[in-house]
């Protein structure tokens, strides 16, 4: 019985090692944050600068440039991938010199030992390992067969509400990808920098004391100096 027992616990502290080096493992996010605004509700993400920074560099250009701005999602496989169509091809907007010069960019393919699971965000190409351009997949499930074999540069930090309904949407199958039967819209998107915003909550919590130093100073001064 008491062997019994210390094969338990040692199996049990074995998985929690496995849980600690997942998390461990797992690459920093840095504090840019994109949102991408769909008629089915927003989605963040943020990026994995030390895993893949040439694909960073190039999608957040792309974002700052309003690449995206009215492009789609051409592709949303339930439990695997909804994926962005590239920017060249997928905009519903002209696109002017300086977009379409960044979008039509190739970037070397990064690839990382991060693990494709739910909520990632990995680079769509083709045969060419460094044909990546501008489509890229949220991942909606895992999926090991894409480890080591596509870049991924970053996950979703909020909206997975958005991409569980993205999954409910009717679709039709065209050879190997399953396509939604309508548009899926991305409207509009925008950025931010989450040093900033704690910087801005710092600052605005400073204020407010300092103000209340104000007002005390000012009720001891009426006080002792009438």
């Amino acid at each position: 019985m008491g062997t019994k027992r210390i094969m338990i616990v040692g199996l049990a502290y074995l998985a929690f090692l496995s849980v600690v080096k997942a998390l461990s493992d797992e690459p920093e996010l840095g504090s840019a944050r994109v949102v991408f605004q769909t008629s089915y509700g927003d989605i963040e993400f943020g990026f994995y600068p030390t895993v893949a920074p040439k694909t960073v560099d190039h999608i957040f250009k792309l974002v700052r440039l309003g690449g995206y701005n009215t492009n789609h999602f051409f592709r949303v496989d339930k439990g695997f991938v909804a994926q962005v169509a590239d920017v060249a091809s997928g905009r519903s907007a002209p696109m002017n010199e300086e977009q379409r010069e960044e979008a039509e960019k190739k970037i070397v393919g990064e690839f990382s030992n991060v693990k494709h699971v739910r909520g990632i965000l990995s680079m769509g190409r083709y045969d060419d390992p460094n044909s990546a351009q501008s489509s890229f997949s949220m991942l909606l499930g895992n999926a090991p067969h894409l480890d080591r074999q596509y870049a991924v540069f970053g996950k979703v930090t909020k909206g997975d509400e958005t991409l569980r309904k993205l999954e409910e949407v009717p679709t039709r199958r065209e050879g190997i990808f399953v396509m939604p039967t309508e548009r899926i819209t991305i409207l509009s998107t925008y950025y931010y920098d989450t040093k900033m915003e704690s910087c801005e909550e710092e600052r605005s919590v400073l204020k407010r004391r300092l103000q209340a130093s104000f007002v005390e100073v000012e009720r001891q001064r009426m006080k002792c100096f009438p």
